[in-house]
């Protein structure tokens, strides 16, 4: 008997302890971890340096309010400002709250209230992000949504060009995650950044999934060469403690005044040291120029072992966000893997997605495709026999 509403679907592996890339469940299993916690350790797991500054904050203070000062609150902050277009950090605790805070800021800002998302987006589960998540199936048995979100067809610019001045904000993902691992092209970021400047809209970056290094840059969106007016982010900020932050631009301090917006856990000390210590690690250009080498070396091993295998589609991502779309479900190939010792997710029905741990070794690459290799050689087997 669980004690737990069974909100999850979960995997039957109860995990024992983790170190790196590698999980271990209460059997001593051990399974090499291409989900990272659903790319939220970026630094494997039990990350020495974050563990140590953990430690260090526990010694002073766990937790005083934001009626207080807190220095370590402005060393993150400045972390993040100095690697994005931002100015300014609200911090909470999860992508969901950064991004409800996000479209609050965007409301009230422009004093308008449509906001533009795009199908097969993923932002969150509050009612605000629920609402702004372009997928019916999380919507659904919830009753009416929150007023005024449209959704736009994803990496497509027609329906773009007939938006007007009553948009207060578009937002999106420059990788949809949850939505199959799709890249956004140029031209339709292009034409994002384009139409907001035309109808007097915000420009959201939804960047929990792909932030704090994931794609081979401190933000995904620093692939295409744009100024967001306002960034989220979460999963890897803070090496699995809870932590998100939205990063806005300078014109938008004015509207987020005391009063305005708050989080009586957001910026939490220990929270803000896992965050100190992450950032410092992964924003250094050694750092990121290695993920991104990474990519390459995986996906091009990828393309090799399985890019003609008659149930592979395409293989495609940005740094250590990878996706293989099938032309089946997944769910079984998950599955297999998982039984031979790799951890992967599925993205959507037809996609598995791969998330290592952007500290994971070459050899622990070569001994995932060794096990992607021997597993999609069994799938192919059983296709032919089919």
């Amino acid at each position: 008997m669980s004690y737990l509403f069974p909100t999850y679907a979960r995997w039957n592996v109860s995990v024992k302890e983790a170190k790196g890339s590698w999980v271990t469940d209460e059997n001593d299993k051990k399974y090499l971890d291409f989900v990272s916690g659903i790319a939220v350790c970026n630094l494997g797991h039990a990350d020495d340096d974050v563990m140590q500054g953990v430690q260090d904050q526990l010694k002073k203070y766990w937790h005083v309010s934001n009626l207080f000062h807190q220095p370590i609150q402005e060393e993150v902050a400045k972390l993040l400002v100095e690697h994005s277009d931002g100015e300014a950090v609200f911090f909470c605790n999860s992508g969901a709250e950064a991004n409800e805070a996000a479209i609050k800021l965007a409301r009230k800002h422009t004093g308008k209230t449509k906001i533009v998302t795009f199908l097969q987006s993923f932002h969150g589960r509050t009612f605000a992000t629920m609402s702004a998540t372009g997928q019916e199936k999380i919507q659904q048995g919830f009753g009416p949504l929150l007023e005024k979100f449209t959704y736009l067809p994803y990496n497509q610019t027609q329906a773009l060009e007939e938006l007007e001045e009553d948009v207060a904000a578009i937002m999106l993902e420059v990788v949809q995650g949850e939505g199959g691992v799709v890249p956004a092209e140029q031209e339709f970021i292009d034409k994002v950044a384009e139409t907001c400047k035309r109808v007097g809209a915000l420009l959201i970056i939804d960047e929990v999934q792909t932030g704090i290094g994931r794609t081979g840059k401190p933000f995904g969106y620093q692939h295409y060469g744009i100024t967001p007016d306002i960034i989220t982010s979460a999963k890897g900020l803070g090496s699995g403690m809870p932590v998100g932050a939205m990063i806005g631009a300078s014109s938008l301090i004015e509207t987020f005044q005391a009063g305005s917006h708050g989080s009586t856990f957001g910026g939490n000390p220990i929270a803000m040291a896992a965050a100190k210590a992450t950032l410092t690690k992964i924003l250094q250009d050694d750092f990121l120029n290695e993920v991104t080498e990474k990519n390459i070396y995986l996906v091009n091993k990828l393309n090799s072992i399985i890019g003609n295998h008659p149930l592979v589609k395409e293989i495609r991502g940005k740094g250590l966000l990878i996706g293989i779309e099938c032309k089946e479900q997944v769910s079984m190939m998950v599955d297999q893997l998982r039984d031979n010792n790799l951890l992967v997710l599925p993205a959507g029905p037809n996609v598995i997605r791969m998330l290592p741990p952007l500290t994971v070794s070459y050899e622990e690459i070569d001994e995932a495709l060794g096990i992607i290799d021997q597993t999609f050689s069994t799938l192919k087997q059983s296709a032919v026999a089919h």
